[in-house]
């Protein structure tokens, strides 16, 4: 069993970092992955990135490339979402979630373990 608590959201401007920590109790499969989702109100949860918790490669989508990154202290089982150069459109409610295959962290259907989610607001 995985318990993720997030924290790090708040309100900002447009330009602002940000960054989000979740921190995982219980142990992530060597072959699973810690992701990024966000989600707005009306629409469907939308995926960010992740790091593969075996090798360290990470991935975002298109959208945030250049702005966000993803990163993780093994010695603290945390993983972040750093964001940078933000933008009014990223303003959403955003999970940290788990997956115990890295094939699957893409999709919110097959995701095993959600945060709790934390609220970013970017203001222009």
């Amino acid at each position: 069993q995985v318990q993720l608590v997030e924290s790090g959201g708040g309100l900002v401007q447009a330009g602002d970092s940000l960054r989000l920590s979740c921190a995982a109790s219980g142990r992530i499969a060597s072959r699973g992955a810690m992701g990024w989702f966000r989600q707005v109100p009306g629409k469907d949860r939308e995926f960010v990135g992740a790091i593969n918790w075996n090798d360290d490669n990470t991935y975002v989508v298109d959208s945030v490339r250049g702005r966000f990154t993803i990163s993780r202290d093994s010695a603290k089982n945390t993983g972040y979402l750093q964001m940078s150069s933000l933008k009014p459109e990223d303003t959403a409610v955003y999970y940290c979630a788990a997956s115990s295959l890295v094939e699957y962290i893409h999709i919110p259907g097959r995701i095993e373990y959600w945060g709790q989610g934390t609220q970013v607001t970017v203001s222009s």
